[in-house]
């Protein structure tokens, strides 16, 4: 009840720094509430099809709840998402958010990258970081899919997901040559 309260107070940036104080029946209560993503997100953080579902562990917290609350409020189209999240409370969105942020991005046993950065990417930077592991309030991309970056920039580029205002005009400046570029590299981070 008291994390409740500090969190309608002081926001989530203070309510995630009491969270890890609470007690433990809280953290119990969280996980029991991410355990059906591991359905297809993974036990270990591998989601089950990394081709069409994104890793979400070690992911930035303020984009997986911006990402649940799109869900549930339409404003992103998923069969799958949008109903699991449609009856989900915005303080467990919080929560879970929370949840998976705190955990380690999975490690890879592929080599590091030597290649140049593709043309188009350096615009990517600004928002997803230099080394583009992501920070608030964009995601990170080293690491995810080819098939699932190529998928998502191209849904940007052609307006069918417009939960972002800046990534629809980015991702239609760009060839889709270049996207594929640009995905191929972020595979391989």
């Amino acid at each position: 009840m008291l994390t409740r309260l500090f969190l309608t107070i002081f926001g989530v940036g203070i309510g995630l720094a009491i969270a890890t104080a609470v007690p433990a029946h809280a953290a119990d209560d969280v996980e029991a509430k991410a355990q059906p993503c591991a359905a297809c997100h993974g036990q270990n953080g591998v989601p089950t099809d990394p081709k069409t579902i994104p890793i979400i562990w070690g992911q930035e917290a303020s984009y997986i709840f911006k990402q649940l609350r799109d869900y549930r409020n339409g404003e992103r189209s998923s069969p799958i998402m949008a109903p699991i999240a449609k009856d989900i409370k915005e303080e467990d969105l919080r929560k879970i958010s929370a949840h998976f942020a705190a955990k380690n991005w999975p490690t890879s046993n592929t080599a590091p990258v030597s290649a140049p950065q593709p043309k188009g990417i350096t615009q990517c930077q600004p928002c997803h970081q230099p080394n583009f592991q992501g920070g608030p309030p964009a995601p990170r991309l080293a690491g995810l899919s080819y098939e699932y970056l190529v998928e998502s920039m191209r849904a940007f580029a052609i307006d069918q997901r417009t939960n972002n205002g800046d990534m629809p005009k980015f991702m239609q400046m760009l060839t889709e040559n270049e996207r594929e570029a640009i995905a191929r590299y972020l595979s391989a981070l």
